[in-house]
């Protein structure tokens, strides 16, 4: 079976650059602390991210995080923050507990709290894909409730993501 590639879903739209100082693309999440405070060493610390190369009209940026791999009907939902300022070229490690850029919005993971949660495949599940895209968006302000439901920003995003940047990082806990 072909593993699930979330963002094939997507509208087709130009890409930009995505990096991270805590990842490669496609290599493990590193280190554990981008794990959940269940995993030895986790501590639900957001990854830093760098992006370059958007389109001029971008008014503002979207980033978001999931793991199609999760043992549930579509994906789990790590991260979901909006109204990024179109002058931010990137966050910082641990953004999400410490300091998004001024204006950001949050919503509700899947733990039902705003901002980031960590990693944490099962054990013995296999290698889990978290997929990390940032969208240039066409309005400064992406209307969405405080309260909203990352699945809710997923629609809005389709009209009005001009391009969008994705990193994928993995990680495994396998069985002791």
């Amino acid at each position: 079976m072909e593993a699930y590639d979330p963002t094939e879903d997507l509208p087709p739209v130009p890409s930009f650059e995505v990096t991270s100082t805590g990842f490669d693309d496609g290599g493990p999440l590193a280190p554990s602390q981008y794990a959940t405070g269940a995993v030895p060493g986790g501590r639900d610390a957001s990854p830093q991210l760098s992006w370059s190369g958007w389109p001029e009209a971008t008014r503002s940026f979207a980033v978001t995080m999931v793991d199609p791999d999760a043992p549930i009907p579509g994906v789990f939902w790590h991260w979901a923050a909006v109204n990024i300022p179109a002058e931010e070229t990137s966050v910082t490690e641990n953004a999400s507990r410490s300091g998004m850029p001024e204006g950001t919005l949050q919503l509700l993971n899947e733990m039902g709290e705003p901002g980031y949660t960590g990693a944490a495949p099962p054990v013995g599940h296999g290698r889990h894909r978290y997929f990390v895209v940032v969208h240039a968006l066409d309005v400064p302000l992406l209307d969405v409730p405080q309260d909203a439901r990352p699945g809710v920003l997923s629609m809005t995003l389709r009209g009005h993501t001009l391009a969008r940047g994705v990193i994928v990082g993995t990680a495994e806990r396998p069985e002791t």
